[in-house]
């Protein structure tokens, strides 16, 4: 259990007139708050170039939390009380003697509280600022008690291999390592964290956990909206930066990861850094046979047209950015060799869901009658992230009648029906964790790195080589045909789940 109240806390977010802060942070606060678990003694400070007095953003953010927190509309009263914590300065971030606001009110808080309290520097800014906020805090001594000073980063964490080196080494110079928090909201999502309970808490999982017994994995992270407002952004970025790059091979490196000797963060930042290391490099052939890149065309979405891709606003009408990416890897180690992680994320398609499929092998032997087998299928462990949280594992079982016959049946671990309670939103776990020095969920530098080391192959190959057939797949489909060939050349289909009626 994490205790948090004797802990002085002063939270200062840059950027936060922004839409992370209005829809996302904020109310992630405000409903630890709720839930007692913020500290008795704490600050919010907001930053940003707008001029504006504290009650102006407190109204701002109000909007924002009855809006979106999972609790619902504030209450007055209790809205009354979280918001006396709320303040705003603002600052120009290039100028680091424009953060004297904020300094001035730490200062007062540690005289007024007499007591050193934690500082959470919270970058919710674009990528080109972090650089700079990260020199300005250091020179304005907000990181000088290094003990007391943690910075947290939001994704992209650099566009490549190269420049993700540079802004480590920046960071370093200020910041130790352990003050360093690379968030990734996907890691706060309370499925994703259940695969390590799942995974390491039941002795029946672990020996079937290796490829005697599991024939593939896949990993789908689908998205049935376009780029909306984000052309400008997704341009620089695609799919295989925006999604894959971070979200995607941390779920794979959760379900490949080495069972860790204790839940620390060094120990469980240890295992996944060997599966990064461990998958196979992307030479020329293997790319060229092993993945695939796609772009939506325009089309219909739920009887309503949609533009295309390049019909985006902020997008160029020849873009060569992908909006989908399939991937088969592999992992070259003792547990893993020879079995194919499938992996598949992309805008535009016919639903929006995450899903983690393992698929075990089959029988050596079919002790039925033909009969009986029919409608026969493997073994299959079922994941689902979002929209569904919920864990299945699908086994074959006796239809009710006189005959023997065999369908497939869902034993399901589902959170609305097991669990009365709420369930917290991703940023609530990911805050307390900054709060308390819990490093475990956030990405550690080498981590980082190493991912960006693996697809700086692919990323090389399709920016110097602009793909001939853009568009190439067609608004509410799954994804461009090479897609399905990637995996129906293996013998295997992509698999997803039936919710709300589509399938």
């Amino acid at each position: 259990m994490k205790q948090i109240k004797s802990q002085p806390t002063i939270f200062i977010i840059y950027g936060a007139t922004g839409d992370l802060c209005w829809r996302k942070l904020v109310p992630a606060l405000y409903n630890l708050f709720l839930d007692q678990w913020m500290p008795e003694k704490f600050s919010i400070i907001g930053s940003g170039r707008t001029a504006m007095t504290s009650e102006e953003f407190r109204l701002k953010l109000l909007d924002g939390v009855n809006q979106f927190s999972r609790s619902g509309k504030a209450a007055e009263d209790r809205w009354s009380e979280f918001s006396q914590h709320i303040f705003y300065e603002a600052a120009d971030v290039n100028n680091y003697e424009t953060y004297s606001g904020i300094c001035n009110k730490v200062n007062n808080y540690e005289q007024q509280w007499d007591s050193k309290p934690y500082l959470i520097h919270y970058l919710a800014v674009a990528p080109a600022l972090f650089p700079i906020i990260a020199e300005n805090i250091a020179k304005n001594k907000l990181a000088e008690h290094r003990e007391h000073a943690r910075i947290v980063i939001e994704k992209p964490f650099g566009r490549d291999l190269d420049s993700a080196k540079a802004l480590n080494k920046l960071l370093n110079e200020y910041f130790k390592e352990e003050q360093i928090y690379r968030i990734d909201h996907y890691l706060g999502k309370e499925t994703v964290q259940n695969i390590l309970a799942f995974r390491f808490a039941n002795s029946i999982l672990e020996p079937l956990w290796n490829r005697n017994y599991i024939q593939h994995v896949q990993i789908s992270v689908t998205e049935n909206l376009g780029v909306e407002s984000r052309g400008g952004y997704y341009e620089s970025a695609g799919a295989m930066r925006d999604m894959v790059q971070n979200h995607i091979l941390q779920l794979l490196c959760l379900i490949a990861m080495e069972p860790p000797n204790n839940f620390n963060a060094a120990e469980m930042h240890g295992r996944k850094i060997d599966v990064l290391h461990a998958f196979r490099k992307f030479t020329p052939e293997l790319i060229r046979t092993s993945v695939v890149r796609g772009q939506y065309a325009k089309g219909w979405m739920e009887g309503k047209e949609v533009p295309g891709y390049r019909e985006e606003q902020g997008v160029s009408p020849q873009s060569n950015t992908e909006t989908f990416a399939a991937l088969k890897f592999f992992i070259d180690n003792w547990r893993w060799q020879g079995v194919p992680f499938y992996v598949r994320t992309g805008k535009r398609l016919h639903q929006s869901a995450s899903i983690i499929t393992i698929q075990f092998r089959d029988l050596p032997h079919f002790v039925f009658p033909p009969e009986a087998v029919e409608s026969w299928q493997q073994n299959r462990l079922i994941i689902s992230i979002q929209p569904e949280m919920s864990i299945r594992l699908q086994v074959q079982g006796k239809r009710p009648g006189l005959d023997m016959v065999l369908n497939t049946v869902d034993m399901v671990f589902d959170y609305k029906s097991t669990y009365a309670s709420y369930t917290p939103e991703a940023y609530e776990t990911l805050l307390l964790d900054a709060m308390t020095g819990d490093q475990t969920l956030f990405m550690r530098g080498d981590q980082v790195e190493a991912a960006w080391e693996l697809l700086q192959p692919i990323i090389n190959v399709w920016t110097n080589k602009p793909s001939l057939n853009f568009p190439n797949y067609s608004a509410d489909s799954w994804g461009p045909e090479l897609a399905e060939a990637l995996i129906a050349g293996d013998g295997f289909h992509w698999f997803s789940l039936p919710l709300n009626g589509k399938k």
